[in-house]
């Protein structure tokens, strides 16, 4: 690679069938970033994705965003030294104020910015007081068809929840859930390394995230699509230890879940 080549990774994401329906497939995004890079000859090195994700939840607390393909995007771009994160609409990569600004923050930590194919003057260093106005009207707008979509689906999801039915979100590490389907099953490979996480960290209260994900690797084990297994994979398998023991919690309820535990527990103990 040449030294003055500019680096680039591309995100995807689809959260409905309406969306795909609707020019917004995985496949028709990948198409337009790799023509995009190829047109601003970028060095396109990966394209990183997420499908079935409504949206990324956003934990106020710990300040971290719930959305594999992201947060691995955000780990390679560190490591990488990558210039710029190209999607169609930055719709793409966030639709509420907290999830914007946790990721602006994470990508100016790196001096890293945003190329958005349908609003070719966005940046997110940007000065310009027009460009602030007009970015920030048309965020307003996503915002607000986020909010709206989200009134019509949350009373049918938090009735789900209270009977520990899946209710949709980014599917945990250790399960999948069948095209069209609204239960989890578990992924064999998957769960084998979740228990060995758990094993791990077991024997050595105080290993480190980094050294399990070392372990996890030397043993052969990978994250989604054959990934290696990074630190930020591990804290997501051990903040939802309470998942993993059937424990189903949504928009505030609790429950116990309509799927098969990965970690031994005491039903008993969960119904009392």
């Amino acid at each position: 690679m040449e030294r003055d080549e500019i680096k680039a990774v591309g995100y995807v994401r689809v959260s409905t069938d309406s969306q795909v329906r609707h020019g917004y497939s995985l496949d028709e995004q990948r198409e337009e970033i790799v023509r995009y890079c190829n047109n601003q000859q970028y060095a396109l090195l990966e394209i990183f994705s997420d499908e079935g994700v409504s949206g990324a939840k956003a934990d106020e607390d710990e300040m971290t965003v719930a959305r594999d393909g992201l947060l691995d995007m955000l780990v390679y771009v560190k490591e990488r030294g990558v210039r710029y994160i190209v999607v169609l609409s930055t719709s793409r990569l966030w639709r509420s104020d907290m999830v914007r600004v946790l990721i602006h923050r994470e990508l100016k930590k790196c001096n890293a910015d945003v190329k958005a194919i349908d609003r070719p003057q966005y940046s997110i260093y940007t000065q310009n007081p027009n460009e602030v106005l007009i970015n920030g009207m048309l965020e307003l707008l996503d915002i607000y068809e986020r909010l709206e979509i989200a009134l019509k689906l949350k009373r049918g999801r938090l009735q789900k929840a209270k009977e520990g039915g899946y209710a949709g979100g980014g599917i945990p590490f250790g399960y999948y859930c069948p095209h069209g389907g609204k239960k989890l099953f578990i992924q064999q490979e998957e769960a084998k390394a979740v228990q060995q996480v758990f094993q791990l960290k077991k024997l050595m209260p105080q290993i480190t995230l980094q050294k399990i994900s070392d372990f996890m690797n030397l043993l052969g084990f990978t994250g989604r699509n054959g990934k290696d297994f990074n630190p930020m994979l591990v804290k997501r398998i051990l903040d939802r230890e309470g998942f993993y023991k059937g424990e189903y919690e949504y928009g505030g309820i609790k429950s116990i879940g309509d799927y098969e535990p990965i970690l031994a527990v005491n039903q008993s103990r969960l119904r009392g």
